[in-house]
């Protein structure tokens, strides 16, 4: 009772604060117009990298081109959520065959560590730094895929502007310094970080300070002149190995050579009318598709956005979907998750039954389909004038990732691993060789086989709720697409998270609700059985990309991050 108490406080006392501005047109919780561009469009989380990627495009690069270079220059920029150390997901539509392509670009837990390790350890879960929850970083790996079948410029062009950022410095914006400062006394332990990633040994960069990167700027130059070798077989390559053997860690020489992601099928399901394409695990992006599937059985516009049975349902359904997606998805090599089971109707029919409008859930196990046998992020999404569209995430998870910075090559490894479950059996049980359960989602939506919507919100566990409260906002609530990312959101924090680690949620978990919903709604979830609480700063970053009807591009960057949508 306590929380609901603190929120009512807290809901009012920043109320008065939820608008920057009286506006002229849209809603009231909106920060600031939708951008319209003839020919391309870029969204990124920073105003410099949006520069970068339309620049790319200007002198003849394709959205693929421009999504690399930004991609690139994120991991300098804005390196509390991105770098060469992490993992990437991407979702093209390529005008020409006026197809969808999917790509995973996830690495694998080394092979010399095994879940015997582990237990010997006495560890019940991974622990969140260090050396131990070190995956084989697939970025780079993504990019020269994704450049093969797509690429219109040189892989030398796009890495120049964030070689050059790099060398010459580039000035550090708020939120990421903010999170880069917050991350210095956790990371700091950690051999390489406090030499390569704080201004004097002691603090991040202040906003406005200008940073510069050296180390990574000769990384990136091998890569632009030796290729994906360069990266998994050549030098850098030996300097991680030789750098793990010294620091209590098992990745290795043979573990990135052995590396390559790959291309996969997205799937899809049909939200009144518009196909939404998620890619299929071991990421989280069929969270996102059951839970649509799910609130399709309600008329959710009917009640309004802010409504109590809005947020109610929402949550509902939420649950329901995160209870499968900590029992069912993992690595597809390991354990075959029952996808077309876990979307299809007479399953979501199931589901959607355990859903009351008058009381809250408080304990959900996950289904049992018939079967035939959590951190920061960059999102970010480019458009080009031929019609080709990239949704693209990229991640170190927790933010800067492991701590683990090898000497001289400018990045931190991530941390993805701790995402494995200590538990034998589970289906995204710790083995060697395994990618782990992925929280980074891009997203896609289609209308009549052709794109209308390249989207993705950064975020953990939030990802796949704010995913479909993008898609009910502009679908069910009618927004634009800038007001899609400023309205108020909802995030639900139930037990299941991580995923595999709980699988049953037996306590309701918990609403964490934006400044902007009425008190009436939070009074009502109250006494539905909800768990009401304020919460500072959980609930994502939005880019996005629609197709204009009326010809070209619409673009929008929310006002939580530092970003911007640009177009020309």
């Amino acid at each position: 009772m306590l929380r609901n108490v603190i929120f009512l406080a807290a809901s009012l006392a920043f109320a008065t604060g939820a608008i920057a501005a009286d506006r002229v047109t849209g809603r009231p919780f909106a920060t600031r117009s939708e951008v319209y561009a003839p020919h391309a469009m870029a969204a990124t989380s920073h105003p410099l990298v949006t520069q970068i990627a339309l620049d790319v495009m200007r002198r003849g690069g394709s959205a693929v081109d421009a999504a690399i270079a930004a991609d690139a220059a994120l991991g300098l920029m804005e390196p509390t959520g991105s770098g060469i150390g992490g993992d990437l997901f991407a979702i093209v539509w390529d005008p020409k065959t006026k197809k969808l392509y999917g790509y995973n670009g996830s690495g694998r837990s080394p092979k010399g560590l095994t879940l015997a390790e582990f237990q010997k350890r006495g560890l019940k879960d991974i622990p969140p730094f260090g050396p131990l929850p070190v995956t084989v970083p697939g970025a780079v790996d993504g990019w020269f895929a994704l450049h093969d079948r797509f690429g219109r410029v040189s892989m030398a062009d796009n890495l120049a502007p964030a070689i050059r950022y790099a060398r010459e410095g580039h000035p550090v914006h708020e939120v990421i310094s903010y999170y880069w400062n917050a991350s210095v006394p956790r990371l700091g332990k950690y051999p390489g970080f406090l030499e390569q990633f704080t201004v004097d040994g002691k603090r991040g960069p202040r906003k406005g300070e200008m940073w510069r990167n050296p180390n990574l700027a000769n990384t990136l130059t091998k890569i632009a002149k030796g290729g994906r070798d360069a990266f998994y077989k050549g030098e850098i390559a030996h300097t991680i190995d030789t750098y793990f053997r010294a620091n209590d860690g098992y990745l290795r020489y043979e573990d990135l050579a052995a590396h390559t992601g790959e291309w996969v099928e997205p799937v899809s399901v049909n939200y009144r009318g518009y196909d939404v394409w998620e890619l299929p695990p071991n990421g989280q992006g069929i969270a996102a598709l059951q839970i649509l599937n799910i609130l399709k059985g309600y008329d959710i516009g009917k009640y309004g956005f802010g409504s109590p049975e809005h947020v109610h349902l929402f949550t509902e359904a939420k649950k329901l979907a995160f209870a499968d997606r900590a029992r069912w998805y993992a690595d597809p090599a390991f354990k075959k998750t029952p996808i077309a089971k876990l979307l299809s109707d007479d399953y979501t029919t199931q589901r959607r039954a355990l859903i009351s409008m008058d009381k809250a859930l408080r304990e959900v196990q996950p289904g049992t389909p018939k079967q035939l046998d959590e951190g920061d992020t960059v999102y970010l999404t480019t458009a080009d004038a031929s019609g080709m569209m990239v949704s693209l995430i990229q991640s170190n998870y927790r933010g800067m990732g492991s701590g683990m910075s090898p000497p001289g090559l400018g990045f931190i490894l991530q941390d993805r691993g701790e995402q494995f479950v200590l538990k034998e059996g589970h289906p995204n049980s710790f083995e060697p060789g395994k990618r782990p359960f992925h929280t980074i989602i891009p997203a896609f939506v289609t209308k009549g086989g052709k794109p209308w919507l390249s989207f993705g919100v950064m975020g953990g566990a939030m990802q796949p709720q704010a995913h479909a409260q993008i898609l009910m906002d502009l679908i069910d609530f009618g927004m634009g697409l800038q007001e899609a990312g400023d309205a108020p959101r909802i995030q639900h924090d139930g037990s299941t998270e991580p995923a595999g680690q709980n699988t049953v949620m037996s306590d309701g978990g918990e609403i964490d609700l934006e400044t902007g919903f009425p008190y009436e709604t939070i009074r009502a979830l109250m006494r539905k059985g909800h768990s009401v609480r304020f919460a500072d700063g959980p609930y994502g970053g939005y880019q996005a990309i629609m197709v204009n009807p009326e010809g070209g591009y619409i673009g929008a960057s929310e006002s939580r991050k530092d970003g911007q949508a640009a177009g020309y």
